[in-house]
Parts: structure tokens; C-alpha cells; sequence
């Protein structure tokens, strides 16, 4: 995968806005104003920043350590900082993004109310 690979599959989800509060060298995703993935454009290697269930994450990091590190400038207990060197697939690093997007998306209402 590449940059703009992922910008695209990002940037399709319902209710995202991407923009560059960091500088030129990072985009950054939200829904609800609310932050779930960080894309830098400037590393050697493709890697992005997403959200993560707090056990998850540790899971992840222990199972992948060369491909998912502690969130890099982020708190590291809700974040991942996940690289694409070849060790993890397309449909893996897709559906970290996905979980991401799920834990910030606000809930649906219940329909009708009280």
C-alpha cells in the first residue's frame, strides 16, 4: 500500500474530513472532530498512526513487534503506530484503520427517542 492508498480508503468513510493541524507532513483524519488516523507523508517507510482498544494494542505489538510500535507522539496506551514493511497484509492494515474509525464515530442515536 501506499500514501495515497490509504488517504483514498480513509477519506471515503462516511462523515471524514482530513486536514493538516501539524504541518505539511502529517494528514491527519477525524470524524466528529475527533482524530483516528495520522498519516505522516515524510517517513521512509509507509506507517500511520490509528486508535486502538487498550488490550488490543498490546496484543498487537507482542504478535508484530517490527510492524505495530507504540503510538510515536501519542498516548501510547489508545494508540498504535503501525508500519507497512511486509509483515502485515492489506486487508490487516485496512481493518486497523477500520477499528480506529469505529472507536471515534459517535454512536446512532435510538430512533423515536423516549
Amino acid at each position: 500500500m501506499n500514501v495515497e492508498e490509504i488517504r483514498e480508503y480513509a477519506i471515503q468513510k462516511p462523515d471524514v474530513t482530513e486536514g493538516f493541524p501539524f504541518g505539511d507532513s502529517v494528514v491527519v483524519f477525524k470524524i466528529n472532530n475527533k482524530v483516528f488516523l495520522l498519516l505522516p507523508l515524510d517517513t521512509e517507510e509507509l506507517q500511520f498512526n490509528v486508535k486502538c482498544n487498550p488490550e488490543y494494542a498490546v496484543e498487537l505489538r507482542e504478535e508484530y513487534p517490527d510492524s505495530v510500535l507504540p503510538g510515536f507522539h501519542m498516548n501510547k496506551k489508545h494508540w498504535n503506530t503501525v508500519v507497512s514493511n511486509g509483515r502485515l497484509t492489506r486487508k490487516q492494515l485496512l481493518q486497523f484503520i477500520d477499528d480506529s474509525y469505529n472507536l471515534v464515530k459517535p454512536p446512532k442515536s435510538p430512533r423515536g427517542g423516549l
